[in-house]
């Protein structure tokens, strides 16, 4: 039995191919938790959080800062403390405050114990009376001076050792290594497999997320809870696997929790701007926040591919593994997105040796629908792409141009065909008109007649288009795009099946191209993951460097997502490689959005003028000098004037509430340390997480 959505993929041209077959066996990396540790994994407390907050084994802390002491104020108080009770032993001690102290002593013990009894029983007395007036100060200075916040603040961590939760398993019933959910609805052949399997070291995170997703989709009434205790009987730990056959991938660099679907990113600052309830915990995202999608600023050698865009696109692979997720990564070759073996699908374009194509169509049969997502492609960046027009007249022309060539040759031009036909050539033209007139089709020669009566007028986009596509009919892309079925194309419209998807732009030689390529996937994804049939898969676009792809049809696209169980991941080395009118709506379209280590005052105040201001308490210390009229006032006065070099003073405090920025545009650019980044968090369920200091090291 298959997971939910993990059916082979259809062959013809317009559909993604299979994923490949491993070349190596499925098997287990040093990463994976296996047999005690898997268990303690499986059992270890995952307890409600505010969003963003790393939940196995979290601790909550409290939502407001305790009123704690100042560290300096406290020491100083405990040492003052010990140093009175000090004096006032050595005072009673050597007979300075008199003998009152030893009275009580004295008339509650017999004068025989004092004078004619053993001399070693009375001093043993009297030195244990001592002790009990030394303790007695101790414990009255020791409250004084707070030495007990002193031990638990300074001195205790000193000692203990932390020893990690344990969730509490009060009975077999609700240990979930035993599979209690899958007993209470009958399959307990299939708890007592899983359980068994679990003891023996044989299954793994994946192997639990995986099953947990099949048993989902046997719930949800897709399949029948015979198959699927059949698949669990006869497979065990492997059953309903992933239809590349892998229950792993072959390295992990980050920290992931697949039963809540977490990849940890980092830890909040212990900085008084971070909520108190944020401070030393980790910092970890999961679809539940990527569903609104993120956005992510930074210069190069910030850290936004190593320690942002490569943990997520590996832990939406594991998700894609485990049948619950299918993600795209977009970069340029060599750009460090992971290694081919953990992907499905790798595109390599431009390279002679890559195994797949891309769909320029994005596996449409519809020449409107092509001819939309294409035109985003090639002009969506230019603000004006032609005289008195937008993009929706670039897509007439190639709506003009595809629908007739589709209806003569039964596919889509390919990328010199299609170039030929926006230069206006005549003798594709003609043969396409001599064609579509001899199978008598009147729609499509009014459209090829359209077509030629604009073509070179002023004003007609098809030469802008034209040179576009030139860009790509290159002969570094001759293998590629094409559409006569003598390659493997791959279709975005395979966001249905939990596909792992790896595209290589050939930005080295080619940037314009790539960009073209880039603005290509950013708008079938859109098109494509809002339009799916089964949306119970998270479907996720990682693009690493989305400078010049963001149009506005873009940002309409990614705002349409977040109902569609859909985001995507971009980055940018700053927020000018977007439109200046587009900078604010994108911004508002990410509900995730980081701000690293670098950026520029101008990104900043954009960032800071997005996430808003507070009220904050506000203290104004006034010092004013002090008038004495009395003559030993005057002395002491100057004395102290002398002493310290400083006229005595008065300070009044003022305290108020005022509204500021939670983080102004010069402390983003300057405060932020070299590996942190300022991050805010939004769910799909509209819950929000302020902007934190995070150290992305930790």
């Amino acid at each position: 039995m298959d997971t939910e959505g993990h059916q082979e993929p259809r062959t013809t041209r317009s559909a993604p191919v299979p994923p490949p077959r491993p070349t190596r066996a499925p098997g287990a990396t040093p990463q994976q938790p296996r047999g005690p540790e898997f268990l303690a994994w499986l059992r270890a407390p995952r307890p409600t959080a505010l969003p963003g907050i790393w939940r196995l084994n979290h601790r909550p802390r409290p939502a407001q800062e305790p009123d704690e002491i100042p560290a300096r104020q406290l020491l100083s108080g405990a040492l003052i403390a010990f140093l009175c009770g000090w004096l006032m032993w050595s005072l009673l001690w050597n007979g300075y405050l008199g003998g009152w102290w030893i009275v009580p002593l004295e008339l509650v013990t017999p004068d025989s114990w004092r004078f004619e009894g053993d001399r070693y029983t009375g001093a043993a007395i009297y030195y244990a009376y001592y002790a009990l007036i030394a303790f007695g100060i101790m414990v009255a200075v020791g409250r004084l001076g707070r030495w007990s916040e002193v031990w638990r603040r300074y001195v205790a961590p000193r000692f203990r050792r932390p020893e990690p939760l344990q969730a509490p398993v009060t009975t077999p019933q609700e240990d979930p290594a035993r599979w209690p959910h899958l007993r209470a609805a009958g399959a307990a052949q299939a708890a007592d497999k899983l359980a068994a399997e679990a003891d023996a070291g044989r299954m793994q995170d994946v192997d639990l997320a995986r099953i947990e997703r099949a048993w989902q989709s046997v719930r949800s009434g897709r399949h029948p809870l015979d198959t699927f205790t059949r698949a669990v009987l006869s497979d065990g730990a492997a059953a309903c696997l992933h239809p590349s056959g892998a229950r792993d991938l072959t390295t992990r660099t980050a920290r992931h929790d697949l039963r809540t679907g977490q990849v940890r990113l980092g830890q909040a600052a212990d900085d008084q701007r971070n909520p108190y309830a944020y401070r030393g915990t980790g910092l970890a995202l999961g679809p539940e926040l990527l569903g609104t999608s993120f956005l992510a600023v930074g210069p190069s050698g910030s850290g936004k591919t190593g320690s942002v865009i490569r943990p997520l696109a590996e832990a939406l692979c594991l998700q894609a593994l485990a049948g619950r997720a299918a993600v795209v990564v977009v970069g340029a070759a060599g750009a460090g997105l992971g290694p081919t073996e953990n992907y499905d699908v790798v595109i390599r374009i431009g390279h002679p040796d890559s195994e797949y194509d891309f769909d320029l169509y994005g596996g449409t049969g519809d020449p409107d629908e092509a001819a939309a997502v294409l035109a985003e492609a090639l002009v969506g960046d230019l603000a004006d792409p032609h005289p008195g027009g937008d993009s929706r007249r670039s897509a007439t022309v190639l709506a003009q141009l595809l629908g007739p060539y589709r209806a003569v040759h039964g596919r889509f031009p390919a990328v010199p065909e299609l170039r030929a036909l926006l230069d206006g050539a005549p003798d594709p033209l003609s043969d396409l008109r001599k064609a579509l007139h001899d199978a008598g089709d009147e729609p499509m020669l009014r459209e090829l007649d359209a077509r030629e009566r604009q073509s070179g007028t002023a004003g007609d986009p098809g030469a802008l288009l034209a040179d576009r596509v030139a860009l790509l009919d290159r002969p570094a892309f001759a293998g590629f795009f094409d559409t006569t079925g003598q390659s493997r194309p791959f279709s975005l419209r395979a966001l249905d099946h939990p596909v792992r998807v790896r595209i290589d732009l050939p930005e080295r030689g080619h940037a314009d191209a790539s960009r073209i390529l880039a603005r290509l996937v950013l708008a079938q994804f859109t098109a494509s993951a809002a339009h799916r049939e089964d949306r119970s898969l998270f479907a996720c676009l990682i693009l690493d460097d989305a400078s010049r792809t963001i149009t506005p049809e873009a940002v309409r696209g990614i705002q349409r997502l977040r109902s569609a169980n859909a985001g995507t991941v971009l980055t940018l080395r700053t927020l000018d490689e977007v439109a200046a009118p587009l900078r604010t709506a994108l911004l508002g379209a990410a509900g995730c959005r980081m701000a690293l280590s670098g950026v520029t005052p101008w990104d900043g105040q954009q960032f800071a003028e997005v996430w808003g201001k507070e009220w904050i308490e506000a203290r104004d210390v006034t010092d004013r000098q002090i008038v004495a009229d009395e003559p030993l006032t005057k002395v002491s006065h100057f004395v102290r004037k002398v002493i310290t070099g400083k006229a005595p003073t008065a300070q009044s405090v003022t305290v108020r509430q005022v509204e500021r920025e939670r983080w102004s545009a010069s402390e983003l650019a300057h405060a932020v340390p070299p590996g942190h980044a300022v991050l805010s968090l939004t769910t799909v369920r509209g819950e929000h997480a302020p902007p934190l200091l995070v150290d992305l090291r930790s």
